[in-house]
């Protein structure tokens, strides 16, 4: 924001000028033309309280004087505003491309009701804010421009709110209402068409969604207050979610990375404040992508947009979860990202249905399959990608069979327990009469009669480790009391891990 220096003279008509200064110092000089002088009269202190103040008892003897001030509201332009205001007896043509500057320059320079003028700029602005309805809609978006630059200004806010919720109106009127309303008899009350919202453009944007583009030059203040706005006005949910989607698809004009950082946080917080039936799946994927491109944004937000994918993973399909990888280096697509969303919707428990547990595990085992070509897939995180669901999830083990084959077939140099443990996962009481004669005719799979004896060696070790460990526990506690948390915790931590290695 730019500051004034006024430099008054001791010359009997008062003669100054007013000093742009930048933020290297002083660069140049703005005369204020012959009417400068009179704000300086003796009459003229009735419109501003502040130039009262600070002026009042100037005489014609007195010495140099030079007034700053900083950020004054709209820099030389909303200074002349003011000026030309007072120069002409308190009149000034207010329009909605000045409202925004008068208004700011009146609370600024204390010209309201407190100065002995009968007609003050500030209720000259608020009176004329009444007929803001009637605004077309770029004059509402200049307006919005405007209050944002001025931010913040305590006064920007308060005109920021009004100014948002017309726009806001304005989106939920009926089509006849909209911006794209173009007729020759088109009341006072309706909105004109302007450059940006035309006949033509009805082609072009759908009824619901014509004021997306827009709306990008929301900052992160407003971007909120809009959403919480249409919210409140019952604006349909699934629309707003549309909106919050694009604007962070879009790009961001003309903000730093601290900015981007900032209002993809608050779209994530928006989020969760939408009726979960109105949300995609694809649009949500499309915000994980957005996320993954910042890389200052604090952990806590991606997390907490994946918790909510993953609680609805079972209307994803597998296009969605073909997210390449972040790193080149390991694997062809994001295989973490996946693991963490079906935990996610694992996290859910009593909340899914049967249907949506058995739509999970398809996916899961057509993403398995996919992913099992990655000759830098390690045996770990493929096994981790099959546990991650019971084995009561699945309805048929015939998917999960083609991609455990496959795995085996690429990964050539896995050593044979590891190929067993793999194998251990098929359960062949789900394969279908072609998937069975298969994998009876399959060298890269040993006879089921092999598999069933390793399960049954690991359940027995598994059972050996849970008895020597309760044993162990019970023991620990009559003759050391004072250690049976930390025993407990070495407990746990044990058996979780014969767990797992005995799936």
């Amino acid at each position: 924001m730019e500051s004034f220096s006024l430099v008054v003279a001791s010359f009997s008509t008062f003669r100054f000028s007013l000093r742009l200064l930048q933020e290297f110092g002083r660069c140049s000089v703005f005369p204020l033309w012959s009417y400068c002088v009179y704000i300086f009269a003796e009459n003229s202190f009735i419109f501003s309280v502040r130039l009262s103040k600070l002026l009042g008892n100037l005489t014609a003897g007195s010495r140099k004087l030079e007034v700053i001030f900083d950020n004054f509201p709209g820099g030389a332009y909303g200074f002349e505003l003011m000026a030309t205001f007072c120069y002409n007896n308190g009149t000034i043509e207010i329009t909605p491309s000045n409202i925004v500057l008068l208004n700011h320059a009146a609370h600024y320079m204390e010209m309201d009701s407190n100065s002995s003028a009968k007609l003050n700029l500030v209720d000259q602005t608020e009176k004329f804010l009444e007929g803001i309805n009637y605004w077309t809609w770029s004059e509402l978006l200049q307006a919005l421009k405007l209050c944002q630059d001025l931010l913040p200004s305590t006064n920007s806010s308060f005109l920021l709110d009004k100014v948002l919720d017309c726009l806001v109106g304005r989106i939920t009127l009926p089509a006849m209402a909209s911006p794209f309303t173009c007729s020759s008899n088109i009341s006072s009350f309706q909105l004109s068409c302007d450059t940006r919202s035309t006949c033509s453009m009805r082609n072009n944007w759908s009824l619901a969604t014509w004021w997306f583009e827009d709306l990008l030059v929301l900052n992160v203040l407003s971007f909120d207050k809009v959403i919480r706005m249409m919210m409140s006005q019952k604006l349909d949910h699934a629309t707003i979610f549309r909106f919050i989607v694009f604007r962070l698809k879009s790009g961001y004009i003309s903000v730093t990375a601290s900015e981007k950082c900032k209002i993809t946080e608050v779209a994530i917080n928006l989020l969760s404040l939408l009726n979960r039936s109105s949300l995609s799946c694809r649009g949500l994927f499309d915000i994980l992508q957005a996320v993954s491109r910042l890389k200052n944004i604090s952990k806590f937000y991606p997390l907490k947009l994946e918790h909510l994918v993953g609680s609805m993973l079972d209307q994803a399909t597998l296009d969605h979860l073909l997210v390449p990888s972040p790193h080149k280096n390991h694997h062809v697509y994001d295989v973490n990202l996946v693991l963490r969303l079906l935990k996610a919707f694992i996290l859910e428990g009593s909340s899914m249905s049967r249907n949506q547990l058995r739509k999970v595990a398809i996916l899961t085992d057509s993403y398995l399959i996919e992913v099992a070509p990655d000759i830098r897939l390690k045996p770990s995180k493929f096994a981790a990608l099959i546990m991650v669901l019971p084995d009561p999830a699945r309805e048929s083990s015939d998917r999960l069979y083609q991609a455990i084959d496959m795995y085996l077939q690429v990964h050539v140099q896995l050593c044979e327990e590891v190929k067993m443990r793999l194998c251990s996962f098929v359960n062949h009481d789900k394969l279908s009469a072609e998937a069975s004669k298969h994998l009876a005719q399959n060298s890269n799979f040993p006879a089921r009669s092999t598999l069933e004896s390793f399960i049954t060696q690991k359940s027995k070790l598994n059972s050996s480790i849970h008895n020597h460990l309760s044993h162990a526990k019970v023991s620990s506690q009559s003759r050391f009391h004072s250690n049976a948390k930390e025993e407990q915790e070495e407990f746990d931590q044990i058996l979780i891990y014969a767990r797992k290695h005995g799936h």
